[in-house]
């Protein structure tokens, strides 16, 4: 067993929390896992890791030890990452995370792209509503919707996001379009429960708000797109989702007048000495793929 497999697996459970997710995430078994661990304290001859069937915790050195060698290991790897950059051959795992609309819509036919195109690189996605620790949880990069909330992390714009009002033809047909913000509150009102104010739908940049109530909730955009396409009420869906229906005449926009300017998508990374070219050639294939007026707003707007 090579010391550095050793050192890895212990930091990675640390980090992760368990053999099983630290195994995971280093592709191997968590028996495996267990062992890189015991042969790294019998060569050090103390106990690094205090294990019960429960959980485990570091001990008083083993805490010590993780936090000199984490910097090392990160020293390690960006070193090796600025020979393989200078190689000009972008190779290796590529840890992403995004959320889960966007990532199923937008970002998946993107990434196939990039794996035709870059056959050397593995691509390892997790797709989640979940704010992840990129550094803490092992992540190379991750695509987040809005302002970027940790200062830390190195951000690039990819594309804009539109927030828009859509119903079906049938349903307006049926009761009433929309003409003021306040006319809302007589409507069913698809929820999307992942808005930070589900039931608080605001328009003009937040100049006018209006509480809005309805009996179908769902935590995803795909659902609630559904749901208004069968006249089933007014959803606030992002124009990454609605965008080929209401190219295609199933949805129609409601008070487009009154939009809030649209949220930024932006691809975030940690800061590195040395950035890896796999995280660097990836970056720039989605700026360029997702360069200009978003596919999904052309003849929405």
């Amino acid at each position: 067993m090579d010391r550095l497999d050793c050192d890895r697996m212990f930091v990675a459970v640390l980090d992760f929390g368990s053999f099983a997710e630290a195994a995971k995430r280093l592709g191997t078994s968590p028996g495996q896992a267990s062992k890189l661990v015991s042969k790294l304290e019998a060569d050090l001859g103390v106990q690094l890791l205090k294990r019960t069937t429960r959980a485990l915790s570091p001990t008083e050195v083993g805490q010590a030890y993780y936090g000199r060698l984490k910097g090392l290991i990160e020293e390690f790897d960006a070193l090796d990452a600025s020979v393989r950059n200078a190689s000009g051959a972008p190779a290796g795992r590529l840890h992403i995370t995004a959320p889960l609309s966007f990532g199923n819509v937008q970002l998946t036919p993107r990434l196939l792209d990039f794996a035709r195109a870059f056959p050397d690189i593995q691509l390892d996605v997790n797709f989640s509503d979940r704010l992840v620790n990129l550094v803490e949880e092992g992540f190379d990069m991750a695509v987040r919707v809005g302002k970027p909330a940790d200062s830390s992390l190195i951000s690039r714009k990819l594309c804009d996001a539109r927030i828009v009002l859509v119903a079906a033809p049938a349903y307006l047909a049926a009761h009433g379009r929309p003409q003021t913000l306040a006319d809302l509150a007589n409507h069913d009102c698809i929820i999307d429960t992942n808005f930070r104010d589900p039931f608080d739908w605001s328009l003009g940049d937040g100049a006018a708000s209006v509480a809005v109530s309805g009996r179908i909730r769902f935590s995803n955009g795909e659902a609630c797109l559904v749901a208004a396409e069968s006249s089933l009420g007014i959803a606030r869906i992002p124009s990454f989702i609605a965008g080929p229906s209401i190219r295609a005449g199933r949805l129609v926009t409601i008070l487009p007048e009154m939009e809030n300017r649209p949220h930024t998508i932006h691809a975030v990374y940690p800061p590195a000495r040395h950035l890896a070219l796999k995280v660097r050639v990836l970056v720039d294939f989605l700026v360029d793929s997702f360069r200009g007026i978003p596919a999904w707003d052309l003849g929405t707007i």
